[in-house]
Parts: C-alpha cells; sequence; structure tokens
C-alpha cells in the first residue's frame, strides 16, 4: 500500500521548523537532512530537505524559496485524550504563533494546527442535534478548546 506523507514548503526555516517540531511532539526525530550541491536552487551546501517523524508520521520539509505561504486551508490535528494534553499541545505551538479560533492555531511559521479533544466526535454527534447543537455553539466561543466544558454543554442546555 502507498504511503501518503506531508511535504511543508519553507523559506529558509525546514531544519528549524522540523528541529521544532520534534521537540513539541513525543516519540518524533529528525530522520535525513539533505544539502543542496553545485547548480541549487538553493546556495550550495544549505538544507534542501528534512525528513522526520512526529509520533510515527514521516514529513519532508523542503527550503524551496519564498513563493508558496502556508494557508488555513490545510491544517494538521493534534487530538488529545486529556486537557492537560490540549494546554501542552496549545502552550507549544502557539508559541510565537498566532491563536484563532475553534481550536486553531497557527504556529511561528504559519502551519495551521487545530488541537482538539478525542471525544469531539462523540459530542458532535448528530443522533442528538440539540446537544450537538449545543457543544458547537460553545466550541464557536472558544479559542483553546476546553473538554469539560463542552461536555457541559452536551449534558445540559444552556440557561439564557
Amino acid at each position: 500500500m502507498p504511503k501518503i506523507n506531508p511535504f511543508l514548503w519553507f523559506d529558509g526555516a525546514a531544519e528549524e521548523a522540523a528541529r521544532f517540531y520534534v521537540s513539541v511532539f513525543p516519540r518524533s526525530k529528525i530522520r535525513t537532512i539533505t544539502h543542496y550541491g553545485e547548480g541549487g536552487p538553493g546556495p550550495k551546501g544549505s538544507v534542501m530537505t528534512v525528513g522526520f517523524e512526529l509520533d510515527g508520521q514521516d514529513f519532508t520539509a523542503l527550503n524551496g524559496g519564498p513563493e508558496f505561504k502556508f494557508s488555513h486551508a490545510i491544517s494538521f490535528v493534534v487530538h488529545c485524550k486529556t486537557q492537560k494534553k490540549i494546554d501542552a499541545y496549545w502552550t507549544k505551538l502557539t508559541r510565537g504563533g498566532k491563536v484563532i479560533q475553534c481550536g486553531w492555531l497557527t504556529d511561528k511559521f504559519g502551519l495551521s494546527w487545530q488541537i482538539v479533544p478525542t471525544a469531539l466526535p462523540d459530542l458532535l454527534d448528530s443522533k442528538h442535534p440539540d446537544r450537538a447543537g449545543r457543544v458547537f455553539a460553545a466550541i464557536m466561543k472558544m479559542r483553546k478548546l476546553d473538554i469539560k466544558k463542552l461536555q457541559m454543554a452536551y449534558k445540559k442546555p444552556s440557561r439564557a
């Protein structure tokens, strides 16, 4: 079976980004670093690609130049079982980045992430549209997701 791996385009920060991401996620490592040779397009000896693994998922970072930037159209979702994990990833990934809304953030390299509880699909279950609606309304008011508040929204109607 073919394996699908994210390939991320940077403007000179591929190695810095890969080392940052490896520091954020457990069971992660840098696998390979390649350098530009004669005939570029990057300066000879500069980092061309970095192969790295984040908790079992392979990634490649490329120093491809300033032509392309990240957008919110693509993001990586980090599923967390506990609020402690949500808080930890949120703190690390927002450092130097930007908080957005509904569990979304942009890290210091401009890459978008969603930090969400693993329980979220159950809380948004369409078998209970009234409960799911309350959870969705609660999410829309949050920046970093709060598991307890989402569970409270699911369990009982909010008082207006």
